[in-house]
């Protein structure tokens, strides 16, 4: 397969999932475009590239757009073999994607309600997500991680790259909506916070929290 010439990103600054893919075609040394979109004046580019959820980010490679995070940062390590986000055993392999799969379905959701909802609903969507959290951990320790600083072991893979916006909304999400209370710390999640530690003090997401792309 010949190697894309044209790769042009679409995206929103504070948005984790467009930061996500800003990691992955760095970590892969992709040369690439921005286009920072306004979503509450869509382009008609913009609307062409998605005209099913009309949603960010957007991967445009040689003239061709590739929705949906997940699937972007799937697209983006089959595309470009260099620094390989996903292990080579297949078995491994399919671990981490169902773990990745994880986060979207059970987490993201949760995670959602918390800010949309108050009261019983809310404390009750809380102690779902630390559940799912819990779960989450446990099976990236007994699934995935053999050793290393990162969740993929001596350099970041799929699940870093995933998991590397975690910290920072959780820690919004504690500011804005949940006074007093804790959804992701050191003491109970030493793990994951390790890996997330070593993920953002890596060189190449500390570079990219400078751009004026970068999910502060």
């Amino acid at each position: 397969m010949a190697t894309p010439k044209d790769v042009k990103l679409f995206g929103v600054a504070t948005s984790g999932y467009c930061t996500m893919v800003h990691h992955a075609l760095q970590l892969k040394g992709v040369a690439y475009d921005y286009v920072e979109v306004d979503l509450k004046n869509k382009s008609e580019e913009f609307l062409r590239l998605h005209p099913v959820h009309k949603k960010v980010p957007i991967l445009v490679v040689d003239g061709k757009p590739i929705p949906e995070s997940l699937i972007i940062l799937q697209y983006v390590d089959e595309t470009w073999k260099e620094h390989p986000l996903l292990p080579q055993d297949p078995y491994l392999r399919s671990k981490v994607r169902f773990w990745a799969d994880f986060f979207y379905q059970k987490m993201v959701p949760a995670s959602y309600t918390i800010r949309t909802t108050e009261g019983e609903a809310k404390n009750k969507a809380v102690e779902e997500f630390l559940g799912r959290l819990k779960t989450l951990e446990d099976g990236i320790n007994k699934d995935v991680h053999v050793h290393g600083p990162f969740i993929h072991g001596e350099e970041p893979g799929l699940l870093d790259v995933i998991l590397g916006q975690f910290k920072t909304g959780s820690q919004l999400l504690e500011q804005r909506r949940l006074a007093g209370v804790k959804l992701l710390d050191k003491e109970h999640h030493p793990p994951l916070w390790s890996y997330m530690d070593a993920y953002a003090e890596f060189a190449v997401v500390k570079e990219l929290k400078l751009s004026p792309y970068a999910h502060a």
